[in-house]
């Protein structure tokens, strides 16, 4: 049976690179030139495929930089690679500004295409929160968006949105032209776990969901990684707590993007094979503590 790391989920894009590695590793606040290549070392050599970064996360460049180096010590090609990207909140606009900022990241990456792109927020930069002008530009856009995909043809092999809610889930599609997400990138871990609405309505339109912050806030009294219920199972198969978070993600159909900048750290994160019971399962799903450590979409109008 092949390693849970080294699986992939089939995405929905017309045309679109067909799947999605399950395991990616994320580069958010890793924006140190240094850094990003040594992670990033680390990471391809441990067999990463997947790499997340954002045009907010100011380190596209020094992605470049680093795969320049690595992807010949590694004996690997762009191809082999699944790099996502996502549009500033500040570039949400007509085609014109949204084709630009795609160019800039793939300027930046030293790609001609992105294997997914996605809509970092729901909200426009400079816009309040509450105003329905959210809504207009998040339709230009994904419309922009769209014709960048061109069925696969265009730069953009696949694409999709971040921290949308059902409320935005509805707007692209009740309108029958537009393309469905391939993906939608949300903060998922067992102290928030999204509600039964908004998984089914992602599964039943086909689009993947993708975790972040898997293991919670900074480390603390309230950390995941200091959960009782989480440590009680990750002695019980004698694996890290973070592990535990991860695997748990995995079988909730969640495809995850941990990141880490220790070396240690990288490598435990994608040995992923222990299974969870469904007593170990249930236990998470049922822990009682509530608490969401990221951004609020709810907001957004």
């Amino acid at each position: 049976m092949p390693s849970v790391v080294k699986s992939f989920l089939p995405l929905n894009t017309r045309g679109g690179n067909s799947q999605m590695p399950v395991v990616g590793f994320g580069t958010y606040t890793i924006s140190d030139r240094k850094i990003i290549l040594n992670v990033l070392d680390v990471a391809l050599g441990a067999g990463y495929r997947l790499i997340d970064t954002a045009a907010v996360y100011n380190n596209e460049e020094y992605i470049r930089e680093a795969l320049k180096v690595l992807l010949p010590k590694y004996h690997l090609k762009r191809e082999d690679l699944f790099i996502t990207s996502k549009l500033a909140p500040r570039d949400h606009g007509d085609e014109k500004t949204v084709t630009a900022a795609v160019q800039r990241s793939l300027d930046n990456l030293g790609t001609s295409y992105l294997d997914l792109y996605l809509i970092h927020w729901p909200g426009a930069g400079r816009i309040d929160a509450k105003s329905p002008e959210n809504s207009k530009f998040r339709n230009l856009t994904w419309k922009a968006l769209m014709k960048l995909h061109d069925n696969g043809n265009g730069p953009l092999k696949n694409i999709g949105v971040s921290n949308y809610t059902v409320k935005h889930l509805k707007e692209i599609l009740d309108d029958p032209t537009n393309i469905i997400p391939a993906v939608n990138q949300v903060e998922f871990h067992p102290y928030f776990q999204q509600s039964s609405d908004f998984h089914r309505l992602c599964k039943n339109s086909k689009i993947v969901l993708q975790a972040y912050s898997s293991m919670g806030g900074s480390a603390g009294k309230k950390s995941l990684l200091n959960d009782q219920i989480i440590n009680r199972i990750a002695q019980k198969h004698s694996i890290s707590s973070a592990q535990v978070l991860l695997r748990w993600a995995i079988q909730r159909n969640y495809a995850i993007i941990p990141k880490s900048i220790t070396a240690e750290r990288i490598k435990i994160n994608f040995d992923l094979d222990t299974e969870l019971t469904e007593e170990d399962m249930n236990d998470i799903n049922n822990i009682k503590h509530k608490e969401k450590f990221a951004w609020e979409p709810e907001v957004i109008a």
